[in-house]
């Protein structure tokens, strides 16, 4: 495959410089006339009740805030450098349950950086207790994602050869990703037909964070129970009595925290005639590494249930009526050190009149983990001035299961690979959304020295078979230096 991609890589290019030393241009604008800024703002929340952090049960209640800033300067007439800097801050329910217990226990210590006391409470009094239907309070409820994207892109004298390059980072509390990568895009036919090959390459590292039972147990041993987090504190066995039978031996920490991900994209466009252009492509890619979560909980269904909590709740565990017990993990999600994913699509564009163009989409994605899906949507631009867009959307996905996803409990502690993340397992998906575009030629609104040129909000509804529901809503601002 790596030699069939650089063969493709070299054709291109030869292909593009032939053309190059062929024909002189008449004319060379320039690829970008002056400094362009975009605002990106998002808000996106979400509900379900199939929390892969609880086992596969529990509150998938989540917002995020982000935004970007996009920078595209020209350096010359051939050149422009983009730098995107982006932050995201979230609040989870789901993440806050990796230390689902509202208080550090009788020793007051826990030390995985998620202990939390609730203060004045019942339930502080009589000892801790938590439950997968409400968010704790613990650190891990909220955190920040910064990242920053630097891309440098040239083009040649007739614009008909392209290539750039491309270093990412971004940072949040357990993880780091680096990246590089580039590419290049050859025109022929008058600019008519494109193809273009992509490749990258990100090379992230986990800071591993555990369920707090099961770092206690790394650290103080199968003596654990009378020790940090445990001193003090009551576990329960499914009737309610406590016990110190707890022992989640199948447990051991990861050794391996890297994950790395290359890919490879190959693409053709082609206008047909003047109104339908169509292109496709087709990814490889490839994962290595740590590819689990390793604070997903997972309980098997030949192992006993142990709690922490108020004994009363045990009968309705798996009931939103739940509100002071939680279940202790037997391990933690388990996945292969390895992943092939390949997807291929297209999309279709028709401009059907003046006022209605058409934007269609398709992708079929399998991978060696037993998935396949299917993602099928379109977009109805509607132009109703020569200010005004507006635009209905919907997208329509499936997939089936993999093939190491079992629902909450159904596990057995015989198997070498488990996960009860829903995201793994089958599902259909409906998204419908619309948006809002404003564009001015003329840049007739400023700020400084920068012409207001375009205003784009989407909101899109996005609902899955399993009950989990999402809102999403963008607005982009983009500004031109006069």
């Amino acid at each position: 495959m790596k030699i069939k991609i650089l063969s493709l890589f070299f054709l291109i290019t030869a292909t593009a410089f032939s053309q190059e030393n062929s024909k002189e241009p008449v004319f060379k604008k320039r690829v970008l006339e002056s400094t362009e800024v975009d605002f990106l703002a998002s808000y996106y929340n979400q509900d379900g009740s199939k929390s892969a952090v609880s086992g596969g049960i529990g509150s998938e209640k989540l917002t995020d805030v982000a935004s970007n800033i996009v920078v595209a300067m020209p350096l010359n007439d051939d050149d422009v450098l983009t730098i995107d800097l982006g932050i995201s801050a979230y609040s989870s329910a789901s993440s806050s349950n990796i230390n689902p217990f509202n208080s550090t226990g009788a020793s007051g210590g826990g030390e995985d950086g998620d202990d939390d006391r609730i203060a004045g409470s019942k339930a502080a009094a009589t000892g801790p207790y938590g439950t997968p239907w409400q968010a704790s309070s613990g650190a891990s409820k909220s955190d920040q994602l910064v990242s920053v994207v630097a891309n440098y892109s040239h083009s040649s004298d007739s614009r008909n050869f392209i290539w750039n390059t491309d270093v990412s980072f971004s940072n949040e509390y357990d993880y780091t990703s680096v990246g590089f990568g580039g590419g290049i895009a050859s025109l022929f036919n008058e600019k008519n037909t494109e193809l273009s090959l992509k490749v990258n390459a990100y090379l992230d590292q986990w800071r591993p964070i555990y369920p707090t039972e099961l770092h206690e147990y790394s650290k103080y041993g199968s003596n654990f129970l009378n020790q940090g987090y445990f001193s003090g504190v009551s576990v329960l066995d499914q009737n309610g009595v406590s016990t110190t039978n707890y022992l989640p031996s199948a447990f051991q920490t990861v050794n391996a925290v890297n994950r790395n991900s290359f890919s490879a994209s190959v693409g053709f466009s082609q206008v047909l005639t003047k109104k339908l252009q169509v292109s496709v492509f087709f990814d490889v890619l490839q994962q290595q590494g740590l590819l689990s979560s390793p604070y997903h909980r997972i309980y098997f269904a030949d192992k006993a249930n142990f709690y922490i909590g108020q004994p009363e709740y045990i009968s309705n565990y798996e009931s939103t009526s739940n509100a002071g017990v939680y279940k202790l993990a037997d391990d933690i999600e388990r996945l292969p050190d390895s992943r092939f994913k390949l997807p291929v699509g297209a999309r279709l564009n028709y401009y059907i009149n003046e006022r209605f163009i058409l934007r269609t989409y398709y992708r079929f994605y399998s991978d060696n983990w037993d998935i396949q899906s299917h993602t099928a949507s379109f977009e109805l631009p509607v132009k109703l001035s020569d200010k005004f867009t507006v635009f209905p959307m919907y997208r329509y996905y499936t997939q089936t299961a993999s093939k190491y996803y079992a629902p909450y409990e159904t596990h057995l502690s015989t198997e070498k690979f488990y996960t009860s993340d829903a995201d793994l397992a089958t599902f259909d998906a409906n998204q419908y959304g619309f948006g809002v575009n404003y564009t001015d030629i003329f840049t007739a609104g400023k700020i400084w020295k920068f012409g207001l040129k375009n205003i784009d909000f989407r909101f899109n509804h996005y609902k899955r078979s399993d009950n989990l529901n999402a809102n999403i809503a963008t607005i982009a601002f983009k500004f031109v230096m006069q």
